[in-house]
């Protein structure tokens, strides 16, 4: 083999093991779909909600939540404690979380169906950049019903434990989660929101009935 042929040998093997490792960046990158402004904290959960219908499996006993805050769309405080008394579907999400975008109009859909005084859909951001992100999102898909909520410090996706996203939490009318789901759901269809009016129903604190903990599986 001539020195010529020897280097075009070597270019031919880097260019080959150069898109290799490019292929496998591009790889993880798919898998984790972190924002780089999230970098360390929650990724982003796999599926799609046409492909994950929620399946929200109700505890055996409702859970203590830690007390959250954040802000609302004027940046004004407001705590998860201001919810007490309705039953409150907690979504943690953010704009560079792709499941999450595609769920949220169903969600607003759900806003639309239950919400008042009862029930409440409080999606919580933790985009670090600002509610902006938020109104431009809302602004593009056309959400109309949602409430406008931010953590930009995104201490209350950690201190709910929810390292993946979205994470969605049933909390009853005492502030306790009842139940949780991981990954992206379609909020809407007519077995969640019939699983939803049964939960309103119930009265405050009693103790899930075995026909009721399943959620969304028939």
């Amino acid at each position: 083999m001539t020195r010529l042929q020897r280097l075009y040998a070597r270019s031919a093997i880097g260019v080959a093991g150069g898109l290799l490792i490019g292929l496998a960046i591009l790889g993880v990158l798919e898998y984790r779909d972190v924002s780089p402004a999230a970098s360390g904290g929650p990724v982003t959960a796999k599926g799609s909600p046409a492909k994950s219908p929620a399946a929200m499996t109700l505890h055996d006993s409702p859970r203590p939540v830690p007390e959250l805050r954040f802000a609302d769309g004027d940046g004004g405080p407001i705590t998860l404690a201001d919810f007490r008394g309705k039953v409150v579907l907690l979504n943690v999400w953010a704009t560079w979380c792709g499941p999450c975008r595609e769920e949220m109009p169903t969600l607003d859909s759900l806003q639309a169906a239950l919400g008042g005084q009862d029930f409440e859909v409080v999606a919580l951001s933790i985009d670090r950049i600002g509610i902006e992100a938020v109104d431009r999102f809302y602004a593009e898909i056309g959400v109309k019903h949602l409430g406008r909520y931010i953590d930009v410090s995104a201490k209350a996706a950690r201190d709910l434990g929810a390292y993946g996203l979205p994470t969605t939490l049933l909390i009853d009318r005492d502030g306790r989660e009842v139940a949780r789901h991981v990954g992206p759901a379609e909020w809407d269809t007519p077995s969640m929101v019939t699983f939803f009016r049964r939960q309103l129903s119930r009265a405050a604190g009693a103790t899930p009935t075995t026909a009721n903990r399943q959620g969304s599986s028939s």
